[in-house]
């Protein structure tokens, strides 16, 4: 259905602050690593400046209205992005792509196009375009977290007071119960793959109060396990490469590791990674059986409950945030770091790919990639939401993912 008046205004704001938000990280780059490729695995940084915008006006006008794009031939250049498998690189170059002048055309008549045509539009089109600009937020993140520090431009230091003390963990006990994962059909937008609602009894297990730490992490490193991608060995010790410069490892901080990493971690303890459903179980359910909208109760998500929304560049303490807390008193399960789960990204009963992006769950059904719950620093409120559901390839090494121990 179009989108209502007071619909409008508030999604003509957000689209704007998200175009601002995108166009502030593309400035935090000095202007010739725009053509470099930060991340071997993902297109070079212009393709992320056409594509943002032209992705809004191809499913916002051609796909949502059927209005014709007046640069078709830059639609197919910037229309999708790329997931390639280990060892199947791109390998492009620089000239190969139109300038950065022309890119720069491309999107002022790509949002002109957009902003005249936006009233006409189904909301449902422009919940999901905004959406996927602010995934993108988090994505150009991790990618301008991957550059050397000489090839941006300053912004304000994160780095902790001090290296932190070491926390050692605790464990909660999960009763037996029910876990809703997914949702129904209803008016508000939701992405394919968190469709359709599913109960389940879930049988109790223990889990760890706080995410693993760097300090924790730190011992599996010294029996010989690799470090970390954040992580970096110089001959003081081990630093941690923050976003805008490197300072002592911080102990109390969550460890980003891949899937893979945090599995083999789990089994050096004798334990294992948590299921996306026991991940539901000790977020959102009670101890007499109803369901939470957040970890901490039905309050919108705000700077008390957690480290996201944009908050910080850099992680926090996993102590922090007490006021997030589920039910069950386990920390940060929404914030301060993506949860890595054991469960295999797969679709729920009930699936059904969305006609005008068939691909955007479909393709990644693979058992290659697994569900990723909660979010990061650099995750917005808006994808808070219980039923969202997020995915990455098991030694995927960039994105901000920790994870926590169960006892099953």
């Amino acid at each position: 259905m179009p989108v209502l008046e007071s619909e409008i205004m508030r999604l003509k704001q957000e689209i704007q602050w998200a175009r601002s938000e995108s166009d502030r990280f593309f400035n935090l780059l000095k202007p010739d690593a725009l053509l470099e490729r930060p991340i071997d695995e993902r297109h070079r940084v212009l393709f992320y400046i056409g594509h943002l915008d032209g992705f809004d006006s191809i499913h916002i006008c051609k796909e949502g209205l059927g209005i014709p794009s007046p640069d078709p031939e830059l639609d197919t250049v910037f229309q999708a992005g790329i997931d390639p498998d280990p060892g199947q690189l791109p390998f492009d170059q620089p000239s190969d792509w139109p300038s950065l002048d022309r890119i720069s055309q491309y999107v002022t008549g790509a949002r002109r196009h957009v902003d005249k045509h936006l009233e006409r539009a189904p909301e449902e089109i422009v919940s999901m375009v905004l959406e996927h600009r602010i995934m993108h937020l988090e994505t150009l993140a991790y990618m301008l977290h991957n550059f050397d520090y000489s090839r941006k431009r300053p912004a304000p230091d994160e780095r902790p007071t001090s290296e932190g003390t070491f926390v050692e963990n605790e464990w909660r006990e999960i009763p037996a119960g029910k876990a809703i994962l997914g949702r129904r059909r209803d008016d508000s937008f939701g992405w394919d793959n968190e469709y359709e609602e599913n109960r389940l009894q879930i049988p109790e297990f223990r889990i760890q109060r706080y995410n693993v730490t760097n300090g924790e992490y730190l011992r599996f490193v010294s029996e010989g396990a690799a470090i970390p991608h954040f992580w970096r060995r110089t001959p003081k010790g081990i630093v941690y490469r923050g976003m805008f410069t490197e300072f002592p490892l911080p102990l109390d901080w969550p460890v980003y590791v891949t899937q893979q990493q945090a599995a083999a971690y789990a089994k050096w303890i004798a334990k294992d990674l948590m299921t996306e459903a026991q991940f539901h179980r000790a977020a959102y359910g009670t101890p007499d059986g109803a369901q939470r909208k957040y970890p901490w109760g039905e309050a919108a998500p705000s700077r008390r409950h957690g480290n996201f929304d944009f908050a910080r560049w850099e992680p926090e303490p996993v102590t922090a945030n007490p006021a997030g807390d589920s039910a069950f008193d386990v920390r940060q399960l929404l914030g301060n770091g993506w949860e890595w789960t054991g469960t295999p990204f797969r679709p729920f009963p009930g699936f059904q790919p969305r006609p005008t992006y068939p691909g955007y769950s479909a393709n990644f059904f693979d058992d290659d990639h697994f569900v990723i719950k909660g979010g990061s620093p650099r995750t917005s409120a808006v994808l808070l939401r219980r039923s969202f559901r997020n995915w990455f390839r098991y030694d995927y090494p960039y994105l901000y993912a920790t994870f926590r121990c169960v006892e099953n």
